[in-house]
């Protein structure tokens, strides 16, 4: 009986804890840490060299910011796409990785609503983001469909991720040459 609870007590202390904030000086990390099984889900402090990252997004992901190619892909819609270089300053490039570790980008996110009643609200025609980041040697890559009138609190977190950045490109004069779309999705 002794080992049965003896079992049960260290369970209880070893998912306990599985959530925590943790702070690593000897590599400098500082983040809201999640632990599944035995792995840790941080971001580090500064910004690693490596880091970059390419979201795709839009009706069949036909837009593309893409960091690692220094590139942006426009969708024309009914003539096509077309791809010009445009880059990040480090300045961008370090907000951009502040606000993914704000929503500590590593973890993983919560994309699909819960069902509540018998069907989910969905909308059509609708868009879709595909997220890779890399960050020291890791890629994480996050799906966010917007096919969902409601999207969960992290589906929407990445939204909002994809509209900042896709705001810094939209002021950068390499884009504002490129061609308007003339059409629409419906």
């Amino acid at each position: 009986m002794f080992k049965k609870w003896f079992i049960i007590i260290s369970f209880v202390l070893l998912l306990d804890g599985c959530d925590a904030t943790q702070i690593d000086s000897n590599v400098g990390l500082h983040s809201s840490t999640k632990e599944i099984g035995f792995i840790k889900h941080m971001m580090p402090e500064q910004k690693p060299d490596d880091f970059g990252f390419s979201v795709q997004f839009g009706v069949n992901y036909k837009n593309e910011v893409n960091s690692f190619e220094d590139q942006v892909t426009k969708d024309l819609i009914a003539e096509g796409a077309v791809t010009a270089d445009i880059a990040f300053s480090p300045k961008e490039n370090d907000k951009i990785y502040e606000k993914m570790k704000e929503m500590n980008i590593v973890e993983k996110k919560k994309l699909t609503p819960e069902q509540v009643s018998e069907t989910i609200c969905t909308q059509e025609p609708h868009e879709e983001d595909i997220w890779r980041i890399i960050i020291e040697g890791e890629t994480i890559t996050h799906s966010v469909s917007g096919a969902y009138c409601e999207p969960t609190h992290d589906a929407q977190k990445l939204i909002e991720l994809r509209n900042y950045v896709f705001s810094i490109v939209r002021s950068k004069e390499e884009f504002k040459e490129l061609p308007l779309s003339k059409a629409s999705y419906e």
